[in-house]
């Protein structure tokens, strides 16, 4: 693998793109590309070696199982068995920030070291034209975790994953923005009543106005089922401090509603409120105070309700001690 100061190939997400993607993924390669949430560092979910590829790249612990991203819940069903609760949220949210823990197929054809070794896999079928058109033109499974190093910021541009993974990665889609901003929202469907593994992309009051009924919440056992479920995870290199009313003389802020005074060391997630354009402004601007080089960064309270949970849990995680 070559050199990490080497700058991966960043080609634009055409059709010309897509194809020397393609054929760098069929050849056992990695390939960035962007999805509605997050870039993804995909490679052939089939295949230990390319998988091995993705753990080296991130510096993520092989215990740490990757989302198998799909073109459709047929693809899926390949993989997964599907309760009537899965397929009534795969119906109502595919494609989209939706991931699906379910049981193993006998059919299945992605590997167990991307499952972790699990007798369980995480489905996903994205919303994004770019991710789409990749992995039915792949015609297999694509892993695809975030695009950086492992516990850090997730990225949301292309020039993101440059700057965090290098030649680590053989080539580089570059799709714009990711609209949404969080990463897709977790429910196991394992046993009995579907579970609520992590907040993201969609509001659990959406899930559960699809179900009929209250998600329950995750059990820790200790076994890690999903992506996203480490406490310290999205971390920028400066401390944060949450729930901050003001801003201290040392501190960089992320704002939310114009709780702060404005200045070149802030920046705020929504002046209106929006925790939409909130989510999907949470990971670039974390990243660039990080630049700034703070030592800390005071972030200002940001409600729970709506997509306000998945914002919460990443920030919760990215204040966590490392």
């Amino acid at each position: 693998m070559s050199s990490d100061l080497v700058a991966a190939p960043l080609i634009l997400a055409n059709q010309e793109g897509i194809d020397e993607a393609v054929r760098i993924l069929r050849a056992g390669g990695l390939v960035a590309f962007p999805t509605e949430t997050v870039y993804g560092l995909g490679a052939d979910a089939t295949s230990e070696a390319a998988v091995r590829r993705i753990y080296a790249a991130k510096g993520r612990p092989s215990f740490n199982p990757l989302i198998a991203h799909v073109e459709s819940l047929a693809a899926a069903r390949e993989q997964g068995v599907f309760s009537d609760e899965a397929a009534r949220l795969a119906e109502a949210f595919w494609p989209g920030p939706l991931t699906l823990v379910l049981p193993l197929a006998a059919r299945a054809t992605v590997s167990a070291l991307a499952r972790s070794g699990l007798d369980s896999i995480a489905l996903r079928a994205p919303a994004h034209p770019v991710a789409l058109a990749l992995i039915e033109a792949v015609g297999r499974p694509l892993a695809a975790p975030s695009a950086n190093r492992s516990g850090r910021v997730s990225p949301v541009t292309a020039a993101h994953v440059a700057q965090d993974l290098g030649a680590r990665v053989d080539l580089i889609l570059d799709g714009g923005p990711c609209p949404v901003g969080v990463e897709s929202t977790i429910i196991s469907c394992l046993d009995g009543r579907p579970r609520l593994l992590r907040p993201g992309g969609i509001a659990r009051s959406a899930i559960e106005a699809a179900l009929g009924f209250s998600l329950t919440e995750a059990s820790p056992s200790g076994e890690i089922l999903s992506p996203g479920a480490l406490a310290s995870h999205y971390a920028p290199r400066a401390k944060l401090r949450l729930e901050a009313t003001d801003l201290e003389a040392d501190e960089a802020g992320l704002d939310f509603g114009g709780r702060f005074r404005p200045d070149e060391n802030v920046r705020d997630l929504s002046r209106s409120g929006d925790l939409a354009e909130a989510a999907a402004n949470l990971f670039a601007f974390l990243r660039e105070l990080d630049a700034l080089g703070p030592s800390r960064i005071a972030v200002a309270p940001v409600p729970h309700h709506g997509l306000g949970e998945a914002i919460n849990d990443r920030l919760k995680r990215a204040a966590a001690p490392r």
